[in-house]
């Protein structure tokens, strides 16, 4: 069972018991890749890695979803990995975008986050979001695929976003309640309390920091039972006038970057070029 208290299906299957599981403990063992050969990711911003930029990467982004295909297809050559996340679809869109395709992939294991923005930007109901959430979490269990969903994080401390923390929790509650029934695996970002560091998250306080995504990356993988090599983080401490606990850190937030977002998201140009997929077709995690 992972640490919600659900059925693992990896639990057994990656060749560990280990009991440091979910803990952030690095493994002194070989790593094990598990038994996935087609990982396909779905998602919007937090999927696609907005945050953690590396050139060297499709859409010169990283994230938590490359790093953990990187740790899969180690010794495996025959490991294939597609992600089909565009930043600033709401649940919906990546519903109607992406489940057909992802299905299509013939994935082995697959990763869903949805729901963010509608939250965040839309306020939306979390119940009947859950219900449209349940109905595409059927249809990809139904392909036999390990499902990883995730809860999304405690925006408490933070200005603005924090009062989208109830609605937050009972999206959480019901992505739990979807996991049990279909015996998927909860990525529980809630309670991973390491993401309380400022330093886990990019200034615009929407997404996660390279150090953010490498440490989520490592909690999915623990979740999914398969040791990695991704070493746990040893944050110093927090450095004096964080944005945690400074008024002109927060004015000069919401200027720079959260009223800008929202108001990119009312006017959108019409000649701007439509968002594609990450990495569309299933390839190698490095090279094309």
């Amino acid at each position: 069972m992972n640490a919600a208290g659900f059925v693992d299906p990896g639990a057994g299957r990656s060749g560990t018991n280990d009991p440091a599981a979910g803990r952030g403990l690095r493994r002194d063992v070989e790593p094990n890749s598990g038994p996935w050969s087609r990982y396909v990711a779905m998602g919007d911003s937090f999927t696609a890695g907005l945050g953690d930029p590396e050139p060297r990467s499709p859409g010169g982004m990283r994230g938590w979803a490359d790093r953990i295909a990187e740790e899969l297809s180690d010794g495996r050559p025959d490991f294939r990995y597609a992600n089909l996340a565009v930043s600033g679809l709401v649940l919906r869109q990546i519903i109607d975008r992406q489940l057909g395709p992802a299905i299509t992939l013939k994935p082995d294991l697959v990763t869903l986050s949805a729901g963010g923005n509608d939250l965040v930007f839309h306020r939306s109901d979390p119940d009947r979001l859950a219900a449209t959430l349940d109905a595409a979490v059927g249809m990809l269990s139904a392909t036999g695929a390990t499902i990883v969903l995730f809860t999304g994080p405690d925006w408490g401390d933070t200005p603005v976003l924090g009062h989208n923390r109830g609605r937050v929790a009972v999206f959480n509650e019901n992505i739990r309640t979807i996991a049990a029934r279909h015996r998927n695996v909860i990525a529980d970002l809630w309670a991973l309390r390491q993401l309380s560091d400022p330093r886990m998250w990019d200034p615009d306080r929407l997404h996660f920091s390279p150090m953010g995504h490498h440490t989520i990356a490592a909690m999915v993988l623990e979740s999914l039972s398969v040791p990695h090599t991704l070493s746990p983080l040893e944050p110093k401490p927090m450095p004096a006038g964080s944005w945690r606990d400074s008024k002109a850190g927060d004015i000069a937030w919401f200027t720079n970057y959260l009223l800008p977002w929202m108001v990119s998201r009312v006017r959108k140009r019409s000649d701007a070029a439509p968002l594609t997929p990450k990495r569309p077709e299933p390839g190698p995690v490095y090279g094309s």
